[in-house]
C-alpha cells in the first residue's frame, strides 16, 4: 500500500514541477515551487527519513518561498516586455 502512496506523491511532484515550468505569473511559480517542496518532504517522510523531511519542509518550502516573495516585492511581479 505504501508503494501506491509513493507513486501518487511522485505524480504530484511532477505535476507541480510542470506547473512551475509553464507558469506565466511569478506568484503562481513561487507557490508551485512551495508545493514541490512540500510534496518532496512528504516523500521523504514516507521513505522513513523524518529528519530530511523536516529540513526540506523548512528550507525547501518555507525559507525559499519567503526569499522569492521578498525578491518579488522589491523587483516587481511581471516583466515589462510583453
Amino acid at each position: 500500500m505504501i508503494d501506491v502512496v509513493v507513486y501518487i506523491v511522485l505524480f504530484f511532484i511532477i505535476v507541480s514541477s510542470l506547473l512551475v515550468a509553464e507558469a506565466k505569473d511569478l506568484l503562481v511559480a513561487v507557490f508551485g515551487l512551495g508545493a514541490v517542496g512540500l510534496f518532496v518532504s512528504l516523500l521523504f517522510l514516507l521513505l522513513h527519513a523524518p529528519d530530511v523531511a523536516m529540513a526540506e519542509a523548512t528550507i525547501g518550502s518555507g525559507i525559499t518561498m519567503i526569499i522569492f516573495l521578498a525578491a518579488m516585492k522589491f523587483t516587481g511581479r511581471w516583466d515589462d516586455e510583453k
